[in-house]
């Protein structure tokens, strides 16, 4: 088997960049995937695989089970997360919320941080309005899209 190291090392600069934890690159029956704890090849010889394919909506995504809510992304209120990371709540461990069920912000009001590369990210009120849930809990993942607050 030919190992393809410079694309093994493109595919690891990307996910470096985007702050997944794994990426796969598949043609035909040939595939390469990267993740934080090591690389595995599949197939005979590696060809030139494009570094990033569009995402194909005909193919389910899985669905993300941490939370039973219905409100999804096209909800009005809802404030989704930009990126992929660890949500805190508060700015510090020990410290108070930056909002609570009930709580009313404005636009611009800090609601969370997410952590993603070790970079604190605020997370601000696109509107203003009451906090009517918050989705999300402290230390736990979220996705992009997923949704962390709803204003109302």
């Amino acid at each position: 088997m030919k190992i393809d190291a410079k694309a093994i090392r493109q595919l690891a600069d990307l996910l470096e960049e985007t702050g997944l934890s794994e990426i796969e690159v598949a043609e035909g029956d040939q595939m390469i995937r990267v993740n934080k704890g090591g690389v595995a090849m599949g197939g005979g010889h590696m060809h030139h695989a494009p570094l990033s394919m569009p995402s194909d909506p005909a193919v389910p995504r899985q669905a993300n089970m941490d939370s039973p809510s219905t409100i999804t992304g096209d909800h009005p209120g809802a404030v989704t997360s930009p990126m992929v990371g660890t949500a805190y709540l508060a700015p510090e461990p020990g410290a108070a919320t930056f909002v609570k069920k009930g709580d009313t912000v404005a636009a611009g009001d800090t609601l969370l941080i997410i952590e993603a590369m070790k970079v604190m990210n605020p997370i601000k009120a696109s509107k203003g309005g009451t906090i009517t849930q918050i989705l999300v809990e402290t230390g736990k993942p979220v996705e992009y899209g997923d949704v962390l607050m709803v204003i109302e």
